[in-house]
Parts: C-alpha cells; sequence; structure tokens
C-alpha cells in the first residue's frame, strides 16, 4: 500500500495522517511543494493520496506562490480519482479536490482556529466509516475556507462555524475542512508560522490563542481519524478486486 502526500508547507504536516501510515506498515511517499518538488507524472503506483492544507487557497496565483499550482493540483488530483484512487484532502487539499470534480471552494462563514466539536449530520451517522464517530466530537481547525458541493456530494459533518466540515464525494473520495491530523508538534509548527494572525483574531469566538493550542488533546481524535482511514482502505481494496 503506497500513500502518497501532497505537503504545501512545511508547517502544514502530515501528522496523524503520516502516523497511520507508518504504523499500518505503508510506504509512505511525498511532493513538498515549498522545497520546489514535482507532482508525480504517473499516478498508477500509488493507492491513496493524502492533499494537505496550506494558507493558500485554490484561486492562489503562481505569481503569488511560485510553487502553488492550483490548475496542475486539480489535473493530478482528477487523475487519482479517474484511476480508481482514494482520496482524502485536508483544509486547502478538500478545496482543491472539490474544485477537482467541478464544485467552487468557498468561504467559510466563520475563521475556525482550534479546538471545536463537529456534529454528524443524517447521512454522516448512517454512513459505515464513520459509525465510530461521536455524534458530536471535538477536532482540530485551522481555516477560513470551505469545500464546494458536487450534486452527489453528502455533507458528512458540520459545526457552529462551518456547514462543510467532512464531505464524502464518492466512496473513496472524502474533503475534511477539520485538521483530525493534529498533534503537539504539528500545532507548535503552526503557531509558530502564525503569530500575526492568531494576534488579530483574540477577539474571535472561533479562535483559541497558543496557551489553548498548546494544552488541547489531539489523542482521541487521531485515533478516530485512524479508524475512518482503515475504513477508507478496505473499502479501496474492495473496489480495486471487484
Amino acid at each position: 500500500m503506497l500513500v502518497h502526500f501532497i505537503v504545501h508547507e512545511s508547517f502544514e504536516a502530515p501528522g496523524a495522517y503520516e502516523t497511520w501510515a507508518l504504523k499500518r506498515g505503508y510506504n509512505a511517499t511525498f511532493t513538498r511543494l515549498y522545497l520546489g518538488d514535482t507532482l508525480p507524472v504517473i499516478v498508477d503506483s500509488l493507492d491513496i493520496l493524502i492533499v494537505l492544507g496550506g494558507p493558500q487557497t485554490p484561486s492562489t496565483t503562481k505569481d503569488e506562490c511560485p510553487y502553488f499550482d492550483a490548475a496542475a493540483e486539480r489535473d493530478f488530483i482528477l487523475q487519482c480519482i479517474s484511476a480508481g484512487k482514494a482520496v482524502v484532502g485536508i483544509c486547502l487539499g478538500s478545496q482543491l479536490v472539490s474544485e477537482a470534480l467541478g464544485a467552487a471552494w468557498e468561504k467559510s462563514p466563520e475563521t475556525e482556529i482550534g479546538n471545536f466539536p463537529i456534529t454528524l449530520t443524517t447521512t454522516g451517522r448512517s454512513n459505515d466509516k464513520f459509525e465510530h464517530f461521536d455524534l458530536s466530537i471535538e477536532v482540530g481547525h485551522w481555516h477560513n475556507d470551505m469545500p464546494g458541493l458536487t450534486p452527489e456530494a453528502k455533507i458528512i459533518a458540520s459545526s457552529q462555524g462551518c456547514p462543510r466540515q467532512i464531505v464524502e464525494y464518492t466512496n473513496l473520495v472524502y474533503g475534511f475542512q477539520c485538521h483530525m491530523e493534529f498533534n503537539a508538534e504539528v500545532i507548535e509548527g503552526l503557531i509558530e508560522a502564525s503569530k500575526d494572525e492568531l494576534a488579530g483574531l483574540i477577539e474571535n469566538k472561533y479562535v483559541q490563542q497558543p496557551d489553548v493550542l498548546r494544552a488541547n488533546d489531539y489523542a482521541k481524535m487521531n485515533e478516530t481519524l485512524a479508524v475512518f482511514l482503515d475504513r477508507l482502505t478496505e473499502a479501496y481494496l474492495t473496489a480495486r478486486h471487484q
């Protein structure tokens, strides 16, 4: 099993996604765009694509960020989806997944940074990949935007600040606006990269400051994410052998 990560920034690290892959004994490969890596030419060898977050939006131009090519990422994501690969987009990644499928990203009603609960929708509660989720579970957030919805998309979970926290596009393709991969190391990198942003949002009710961010417990969300990823992998293997 080969899990490939697209990493936009050093401080938007894979966290619990990478931990899950390594604990399962899967091979993990990386396109670190901020270091000048290029996207793979061939998608056949990979099984699961995980597209991470970043401060960019899908509308960010190459003039604004020379190593970020939204069109190339959308094309690569669509290649993976068309080839029957499992795909998970996180934050910016979720918005790129939606755009690859023809649904434009949108601004979220609220900026959310920190640990806040998401709640499963009726659709989410009936989805076997999410039956292990609590009806309401505290997860990580660090966003201003949210993914678009295709006609076939199903909203799995929402929050008070954002109506599209987890979206199912197909049985193998998901967008996570939330960050269930957060751990102490990932959070420290984000805090270091976002000092001015955090200071400017000190009055925002959905934004936690560094002392709270560091004190949050990320273990349960990481464990819950791992079970989802196991079930996604099972669905991928089943589809591959049909």
